[in-house]
């Protein structure tokens, strides 16, 4: 029984260590921040800079027939760029800021298995271990602060791509389009992400009165 009793203290001393580290660790605010960023910060910013790089495209390249797909890749990539240092800019400031994120992965004592099966109580696909409950929240605090990151900085991606299709000189290249699929690609994967950030934000809500 030494052997079982050896394997039940290490396990004790594995959860012991990610709840002292699961300490303090809280979303203060990233729902709301992601929200404000997807609704006001990125569709104006957007437009003010899809205008601007248009204008400064015609003013580069003129109106003629000719030069109309080079000021549109203008106008596309001078959004992206702003998209991205924007959502950099963002992230920092106001994303950062709303969470009380810890110094180090919660979830770094554990090993494999029962970090598959924190994240498994997080997804909602296995029940929730109370009394390890503290350590689950943070890991999915952790959790979906990287997700809010990857939401925030993710609208470059489909602008660059964009960038790229128009960006080819003949219509009926295979290139184009796969650029566009790209594009596209990218769009499904923030669906997919964004879908991941709503799940931890339930996940917390559902949990808070039992922490």
């Amino acid at each position: 029984m030494s052997g079982i009793d050896d394997l039940l203290a290490e396990s004790h001393d594995r959860w012991a260590m990610a709840m002292k580290r699961a300490q303090g660790i809280e979303d203060i605010g990233l729902g709301p921040a992601v929200k404000i960023y997807y609704t006001r910060y990125l569709p104006a910013g957007l437009a003010v800079l899809i205008v601007a790089g248009t204008v400064l495209g015609v003013l580069v390249f003129g109106t003629a027939a000719s030069g109309r797909a080079a000021t549109l890749a203008f106008g596309i990539v001078f959004a992206s760029l702003g998209a991205l240092i924007g959502g950099l800019v963002y992230n920092a400031k106001k994303v950062a800021t709303a969470v009380r994120f810890g110094k180090l992965d919660v979830m770094f004592s554990l090993e494999n298995g029962e970090q598959k099966q924190v994240r498994r109580q997080i997804k909602g696909k296995a029940a929730v271990d109370r009394k390890h409950l503290p350590v689950i929240r943070a890991a999915a605090v952790q959790q979906r602060k990287g997700l809010a990151t990857q939401l925030i900085i993710m609208p470059f991606y489909p602008f660059l791509f964009a960038f790229q299709a128009v960006n080819v000189a003949e219509p009926a290249d295979p290139f184009r389009w796969i650029m566009a699929a790209g594009a596209a690609g990218v769009i499904v994967a923030v669906l997919f992400v964004a879908r991941d950030f709503w799940r931890t934000g339930r996940f917390l809500e559902h949990t808070s009165e039992e922490d």
